[in-house]
């Protein structure tokens, strides 16, 4: 519906959000200038990194899936704030989530999509792979990060999720080092640090 560098933008608002959001949170430490400049920094290096993949052309007709990929982006900062906020709801009632969203998914995949199944075992070994970590530990210990954790600094830190799977391609040879991918990095670990900075101040 959108133009996957765009959308993936857009979407990356969600750790701005957080940062913002997580000001609304009883009892929350003050929103400093150094939070709200780290994520604007982070933000811009979302920008370089997915703009040196081919830059931007922002369409009309895509409007409806720029409109998602900000619902998304939305609805994460959402779960992750109010998270935040239930703080003392178990981290194990995460695996109730999990369930859900999977019995959600199964039920749009029965009616829009056409089923592949892997071929060999390198393929079911991803998949594996992919379950017990970006899509079953990892929400675990986002759970544990927002209800123990700066929700401010950790809203920054996110930024380098991109970072880290696009070096990732590059260490397994399917993408090239490029200027835009350093100044990336360079704006993102800035952007951690000014956070780390106001965080520091905060509790000074």
């Amino acid at each position: 519906m959108a133009p996957p560098a765009e959308a993936g933008l857009i979407n990356y608002l969600w750790p701005l959000l957080i940062v913002l959001l997580s000001a609304h949170l009883p009892g929350a430490p003050g929103l400093r200038a150094g939070h709200l400049g780290g994520a604007a920094l982070g933000l811009a290096g979302v920008a370089a990194l997915f703009a040196g993949r081919g830059g931007f052309e922002f369409a009309a007709g895509a409007l409806p899936g720029y409109l998602a990929a900000l619902a998304a982006a939305f609805v994460w900062a959402g779960y992750s704030v109010l998270s935040a906020r239930v703080g003392a709801v178990p981290t194990g009632a995460v695996a109730g989530f999990c369930l859900a969203t999977a019995a959600l998914s199964f039920a749009c995949h029965r009616a829009f999509e056409a089923t592949v199944w892997p071929e060999g075992a390198v393929q079911w070994a991803a998949i594996l792979a992919l379950g017990l970590g970006p899509v079953g530990a990892a929400f675990y210990l986002w759970d544990i990060g927002v209800k123990r954790g700066d929700l401010r600094l950790l809203g920054v830190a996110a930024y380098a999720a991109p970072i880290l799977s696009t070096l990732a391609l590059v260490a397994g040879g399917h993408a090239r080092p490029s200027p835009a991918l350093g100044l990336a990095c360079a704006l993102i670990v800035l952007g951690a640090g000014v956070a780390v900075r106001a965080s520091r101040r905060g509790l000074g």
